[in-house]
């Protein structure tokens, strides 16, 4: 499987994570429980102690932690260093902020932009060999081929990442954003991003590298849940090295690159540049994607003078 599809699920689909309840097609029909998922996920139930950095100048700190979207159940990452910096802080900022009662907001913004043209079809966008593989892919997991005929590639592709690991045992509810939010109820809440800029990200690719990210996934959709258990082992141990190892053995498309990481990696940067100007500490949230690998946040904070120092 190349690796936009793991980059995707470790750092940039807050979107699909956020809207799980409400994104896919036919929930009751397409996402069975799955009997072994505590042996898919026992390898990453260990206690561990994800990577933790900061950003600071005379009177502003700012802490930059690594999120998995996704988890299961079991894994423990909350520790006391992380607990420290987060209910020290002033404000929890993650990527997207969705308070109690957005969710029809967030439906309709997904939804807006997802459908194709009326007429149009998904899979007459593909090529008979395309076809035949996400047609396979359909089929492996439980789902209708015709389940996403409507809409456009990337909601299919988003869809087809997320179900496998759904299936197996990963889950929304235990994501580090949410556990997060659960900890610090009262504490001030910032975005980096909107819903509909999250949307738009997705929605703006070329229809060529749209098509291109849902045939990876299909053709590497056994692949999603090892590759994800294997890139959480890594986040959950702190080595960021290795994470960024794995995630960067190739990025097959590069505007799917710039649009999803780097372009937003430097507009973040440009985010905490400012943040500094106003005294106080901040928790910042974000896939764990963006902070490991080449031209990560840290490496576009260095590109404007700023320095990150590893916490823990």
């Amino acid at each position: 499987m190349k690796q936009t599809l793991k980059k995707l699920c470790l750092s940039t689909a807050a979107l699909a994570f956020a809207f799980s309840n409400t994104a896919f097609a036919h929930p009751h029909e397409t996402a069975p429980k799955a009997e072994a998922a505590a042996e898919a996920t026992a390898e990453t139930a260990a206690p561990t102690a994800p990577a933790l950095w900061k950003v600071a100048d005379e009177d502003t700190t700012i802490y930059l932690f690594g999120t998995v979207h996704i988890l299961p159940k079991d894994v423990e990452w909350y520790n006391a260093e992380i607990a420290t910096a987060l209910t020290t802080s002033d404000e929890l900022v993650t990527e997207i902020y969705m308070p109690e009662g957005s969710e029809m907001q967030a439906q309709q913004a997904f939804l807006a932009k997802a459908n194709l043209p009326e007429g149009q079809s998904l899979r007459d966008l593909l090529s008979e060999e395309q076809k035949e593989s996400y047609e396979a892919a359909m089929t492996k997991l439980g789902l209708p081929v015709a389940s996403f005929d409507t809409f456009e590639p990337w909601f299919a592709a988003i869809n087809l990442s997320m179900l496998p690991l759904l299936q197996a045992g990963y889950s929304p509810d235990a994501g580090v954003e949410t556990v997060l939010e659960a900890k610090v109820p009262d504490t001030p809440r910032g975005e980096l991003e909107t819903i509909e800029f999250q949307v738009g990200v997705f929605d703006g690719l070329p229809m060529e590298s749209q098509i291109k990210f849902l045939m990876e996934t299909a053709d590497g959709v056994d692949e999603i849940v090892p590759s994800l258990d294997a890139m959480v082992n890594e986040w959950a141990k702190g080595d960021p090295e290795t994470l960024g190892d794995l995630m960067n053995e190739g990025f097959s498309d590069p505007a799917l690159a710039e649009a999803l990481l780097y372009k937003r990696n430097s507009n973040w940067a440009q985010w905490i540049d400012t943040r500094l100007d106003t005294p106080g500490t901040v928790f910042i949230a974000v896939g764990a994607g963006h902070l490991a690998g080449e031209q990560s946040v840290q490496d576009a904070l260095a590109s404007i003078g700023i320095e990150t120092t590893r916490v823990q």
